[in-house]
């Protein structure tokens, strides 16, 4: 099958089992009509309900957390300590609005669609890892009404009503698949970085349960958040406060949280055993600022995730590195300031990386 012309702000490569990794993504470029003291959003909450809508909004609701005994930080609720996963991101309702915009601008972002890998139209057997609030899931459910979807997440935050071929199971991934070997025609995994310790593991267990010919896609994103132009001055909160916690948090989490530097998702199909790899890098802005209107407006989506639950990307986060020490709301605020500037043409990288498992 052949493959669609990459996106504005994305990169690719391609070729048989091995690869290098792919051209870095073109510099974004800067609108020409950008007023530097303007800022984005005056009302965070307005503008994220309005973004939202009703129907998104609707597939928010989550089973109730009664279900299982969360984790509780200053209010904020994590999944249960049940499960091995340290996992940094928490599972309310706030979290989950942010991961619902998350799935529009990501979709935007690879022109509109939910996947890159050459499916079949015929595809039967698909599994969703790390579902979240199951959008993904349900979506293509809906665009491919024959399949069999099924998502798995650590906590139960997808809607009761869903279609019919949809079905969701609470599951660990860093833990055995319980899976019968051959089981799945596509398995799509995307934003587990922070919660995955053992990549080739999670891609071994991937291999094993995708049926010859099957593929497998893994959509991670680096978070350091940096710029083309040098925009981001040493003293902003992007470096002092957010790409700090992120760089420190690693080891203390032992995880990685900059999955494309560390080339994870590629070396992991490799040794997994997978073909035809394919690596498509893309840049997502923050803010409306590039002069491609598509950007631009993916960057409006990603600056409203960020200013949506800020504090959810970092109070755990906040909590590993810095333990007890005072400061973090004025930390945050700093950062909902920065992200409303127009001054800074800020960006995050994500990739996507697919394969095939081989006929025999």
């Amino acid at each position: 099958m052949a493959h669609k012309p990459t996106p504005a702000g994305a990169s690719g490569s391609s070729s048989g089992s091995t690869q290098p990794n792919p051209p870095e993504p073109a510099a974004i470029m800067v609108a020409s009509d950008i007023d530097d003291e303007e800022v984005y959003v005056q009302d965070d909450d307005d503008d994220v309900d309005s973004a939202l809508g009703d129907d998104a909004a609707s597939i928010i609701h989550s089973i109730t957390s009664s279900i299982l005994d969360y984790r509780t930080i200053e209010g904020r609720t994590f999944h249960s300590e049940r499960h091995n996963s340290s996992y940094f991101v928490p599972n309310d309702e706030q979290q989950l609005q942010s991961q619902d915009i998350t799935h529009h601008y990501l979709s935007m972002l690879i022109g509109d669609k939910l996947f890159l890998a050459p499916i079949p139209d015929n595809v039967q057997r698909v599994l969703d890892i790390g579902t979240g609030t199951g959008i993904w899931s349900i979506v293509f459910a809906e665009v491919y009404p024959n399949a069999e979807v099924i998502g798995t997440d650590l906590s139960p935050t997808q809607p009761l009503w869903v279609p019919p071929n949809v079905k969701f199971e609470l599951d660990d991934c860093t833990q055995p698949w319980t899976w019968s070997e051959n089981s799945f025609d596509f398995v799509h995994i995307r934003y587990l970085f922070g919660a995955i310790a053992d990549w080739d593991e999670l891609l071994r267990q991937a291999y094993r349960v995708t049926r010859p010919g099957g593929w497998v896609q893994s959509c991670e994103a680096d978070v350091n958040i940096r710029s083309d132009d040098d925009s981001i001055p040493s003293d902003s909160p992007y470096k002092t406060f957010w790409n700090m916690l992120y760089h420190e948090s690693q080891e203390k989490l032992g995880v990685t949280l900059q999955p494309i530097d560390d080339d994870v998702q590629r070396k992991a199909l490799e040794r997994a055993g997978f073909e035809c790899i394919e690596v498509h890098d893309y840049k997502f802005p923050i803010g409306g600022w590039p002069a491609d209107k598509k950007l631009a407006e993916i960057g409006r989506y990603v600056q409203m995730t960020l200013l949506n639950d800020v504090e959810g990307y970092t109070l755990y986060l906040w909590k590993t590195v810095m333990g007890d020490t005072p400061g973090y709301e004025e930390q945050l605020a700093k950062m909902k300031k920065e992200l409303k500037s127009k001054k800074r043409h800020a960006y995050m990288r994500c990739r996507y990386v697919f394969g095939r498992k081989r006929f025999s």
